[in-house]
């Protein structure tokens, strides 16, 4: 199927951009459109212009330092997933992005598209919110910062304006004595994850983050509690659904499996790096 009928345009500035999504209610930003692209294939989305950043200058930075991670609204997966300052300052975003599709995709998808796309089933968003992050957006008014915990409004809903785009993202640090872990499980390598799960464990604090298991990136704090109890405490909070892929039995399952373990593999982390 081909995609519906629509205006296309590459401005040369930021402003420019903005300006062509606020002169029209129906535009889309286009950035890697590894997301995007199938949906105006299927028909599924059919704006009325797609405004083209990838012209745009100083978008497709990568900066790591010690209180953490910002990523351009133009680098792509897979040059964020290639460098040592992001592991070393924030590991768990390498280690989410060694799972995001395939090589060809994270060659040309970029990591902010990806959590502005506000998918449940994607590993960036869940990410975001996790670690407490946040996403830098300009608009008509000027920019302004939008913390994680007020990104994710309902299914594949961001709180943007349809006349801002989002700019970068920020990921703290990792702290010095904390531990993060991710797992996931899918039908095969590359595809949505039928249930991911990411833990970060900072002293006292442990929080466990989900994907593919709710309408919206979900964190579950599982401070304070044995072993035993993290993944039932985790599903009392969740609420795993049925499609052609999975049961909610089957997610269910999953959940009490991976949160246990991501957990457990934090834990570790962090006990080795307060080892002397």
């Amino acid at each position: 199927m081909k995609p519906a009928p629509f205006e296309y345009v590459r401005p040369a500035s930021l402003d420019d951009a903005v300006a062509g999504l606020a002169g029209d209610p129906g535009a889309k930003v286009l950035a890697g459109g590894q997301s995007l692209v199938p949906l105006l294939s299927m028909r599924l989305a059919s704006p009325s212009r797609l405004v083209d950043i990838n012209g745009l200058p100083d978008l497709d930075g990568i900066e790591a330092g010690p209180d953490g991670v910002r990523i351009g609204a133009l680098a792509r997966h897979a040059d964020v997933l290639a460098s040592g300052d992001v592991r070393r300052v924030q590991p768990l975003v390498s280690l989410a992005l060694a799972n995001v599709a395939h090589a060809t995709i994270r060659n040309r998808g970029t990591t902010v598209g990806s959590i502005v796309h506000a998918d449940a089933a994607a590993e960036m968003p869940m990410v975001l919110r996790l670690l407490g992050g946040s996403v830098d957006v300009a608009g008509p008014g000027g920019r302004r910062t939008i913390a994680a915990d007020d990104l994710y409004v309902g299914p594949m809903e961001s709180s943007l304006h349809h006349d801002e785009i989002a700019v970068s993202a920020w990921f703290p640090a990792l702290g010095e004595r904390a531990g993060v872990a991710f797992e996931e499980v899918a039908r095969r390598h590359g595809d949505y994850a039928l249930c991911g799960v990411a833990a970060l464990v900072d002293g006292d604090s442990v929080r466990a983050g989900y994907l593919s298991v709710c309408d919206v990136p979900t964190v579950v704090d599982l401070t304070d509690l044995a072993e035993a109890d993290l993944g039932e405490t985790a599903l009392a909070r969740l609420d795993p659904g049925d499609d052609i892929h999975a049961s909610a039995d089957y997610r269910a399952q999953l959940v009490r499996v991976l949160t246990a373990r991501v957990v457990a593999a934090a834990r570790e982390m962090a006990r080795m790096k307060a080892a002397p």
